[in-house]
C-alpha cells in the first residue's frame, strides 16, 4: 500500500515505541530507524534523538512500552473541586490552590486557563454598601421604572454635579524600556494641588449652564440656590417642565434647596445615596472629561476655562443624549443585581 509521506498519522506514544522496537529487532541503527518510520508514517513523527534514547532502553532490556507513573505531585486535578474553590474565594493564589489540590501550581494554572479564568484585579467601588443601602437602590430604581408609562419624560431631565479640576493632571504610564533604562519621569502630584471647582447642569440637548469656582470657595446651600436660579434663567422659554436629578450632597438636600426647587416647580428625581453609577454626570460626562484632561497642565483658571469650553463644544448632541437615555437600562441592572454597583467596562 502506498503511503503519502507528506501526511502525518497521529500515533500514541505506545504505538511509536512498538515501531522503534521492531526497527531495533531488525538490527537497524537509531538514525536509520527514525528515517524509516518518518518515511513510512509521516515526517517529523520521530526524531533521531528520540530513537537513540529508546534504542538505549532496548539495549538495557527495558522493553516497557507504556509510560510509568512519575514521582512528585500528581498532574491530574479534580476540576469540580477547583471550580468550587475559586467560586467560594476568587482571590485564592496559585500557591494556595496548589496546596489544597495537592498538585503543582503550573498544573493549576493550566486548568484555570482551560476554564477561561484570568488573574486580574477586581474593580474599585465607590462605597461598601450595607444591606439597607442596597435595598434603597433597588427601591429607587424600581420606583423610577414603574412610575411612568414610558421614558419620554427623560427628554425634560436636567442633571448637575460638581467636580474638582486639577491644574496639573499628570498620569504615570507604562513604557517599553530596555534593561537599565529609567524612562520618561512623571512628577508626583503636590499634596495640596491647585484646583478649581466645576459646577455643571445639562440635559439631552447639551450643556445648559456651567461655572468654575476658585480653589477654597465652598459650595454652600445659599450658593447652590443662586446657581439654580441661573440655571432656571437659562431654561426660561425653552423648557416648561423640568425633572431634576442631583446627588445627596449636603447643599443639595438642605432645607433652603428643597424650598428653592419647590418654588421653581421642578420635579426632583429620587437618587439613592452613594450611587454615582446612577448619576449621568458621574458615569458619563465626568468620565469623558477626566480622559480629556489626562496629562494636561494649566497655568491658571483662564486656561482651565478655555479647555472646558473646547471640551463641551466638541461633544455632539448624541453624546449628551446617550448619557441621559442610558438611565433606564442602568435602573434595571441595579434591580436585577439586588442593588449592586454597575460594573463599568
Amino acid at each position: 500500500m502506498d503511503v503519502d509521506v507528506e501526511s502525518k498519522i497521529n500515533l500514541s506514544h505506545r504505538e511509536v515505541r512498538v515501531l522503534l522496537l521492531h526497527e531495533f529487532r531488525l538490527g537497524n541503527k537509531a538514525t536509520e530507524a527514525a528515517s524509516n518510520i518518518c518515511g513510512t508514517v509521516g515526517q517529523g513523527l520521530v526524531s533521531t534523538r528520540t530513537a537513540q534514547r529508546w534504542f538505549n532502553h532496548c539495549k538495557n532490556r527495558d522493553l516497557e512500552l507504556d509510560d510509568l507513573p512519575r514521582s512528585g505531585r500528581p498532574m491530574e486535578v479534580d476540576v469540580d473541586f477547583l471550580k468550587q474553590l475559586i467560586e467560594e474565594d476568587p482571590r485564592l493564589t496559585l500557591r494556595c490552590l496548589a496546596e489544597q489540590l495537592g498538585c503543582s501550581h503550573t498544573t493549576v494554572e493550566k486548568h484555570l486557563n482551560e476554564l477561561g479564568k484570568t488573574w486580574k484585579y477586581g474593580v474599585w467601588i465607590p462605597h461598601e454598601l450595607s444591606a439597607h443601602q442596597l435595598q434603597q437602590r433597588v427601591d429607587a430604581c424600581m420606583d423610577l421604572i414603574t412610575s411612568h408609562r414610558n421614558y419620554q419624560w427623560l427628554s425634560n431631565l436636567i442633571t448637575g454635579e460638581e467636580k474638582w479640576v486639577l491644574y496639573v493632571n499628570y498620569t504615570r504610564r507604562r513604557q517599553w524600556l530596555s534593561a537599565g533604562q529609567t524612562g520618561v519621569a512623571t512628577p508626583k502630584a503636590d499634596l495640596h494641588s491647585k484646583k478649581s471647582m466645576l459646577s455643571i447642569w445639562w440635559g439631552i440637548k447639551g450643556v445648559i449652564h456651567w461655572e468654575v469656582l476658585p480653589n477654597g470657595y465652598p459650595i454652600t446651600a445659599d450658593l447652590y440656590c443662586h446657581q439654580l436660579d441661573r440655571v432656571a434663567e437659562r431654561l426660561k422659554g425653552k423648557q416648561d417642565r423640568v425633572y431634576f436629578l442631583h446627588d445627596n450632597a449636603r447643599p443639595h438636600v438642605a432645607k433652603s434647596t428643597r424650598e428653592k426647587l419647590l418654588k421653581l416647580g421642578w420635579i426632583t428625581i429620587p437618587h439613592p445615596p452613594y450611587s454615582p453609577d446612577l448619576a449621568p454626570t458621574d458615569y458619563h460626562l465626568f468620565r469623558s472629561l477626566s480622559n480629556d484632561l489626562r496629562n494636561k497642565k494649566f497655568d491658571d483658571e483662564s486656561d482651565v476655562k478655555t479647555e472646558l469650553v473646547k471640551f463641551f463644544d466638541e461633544k455632539s448632541q448624541d453624546f449628551y443624549e446617550r448619557g441621559i437615555m442610558s438611565l433606564p437600562e442602568r435602573w434595571q441592572q441595579v434591580v436585577d443585581s439586588n442593588g449592586k454597583y454597575i460594573s463599568e467596562n
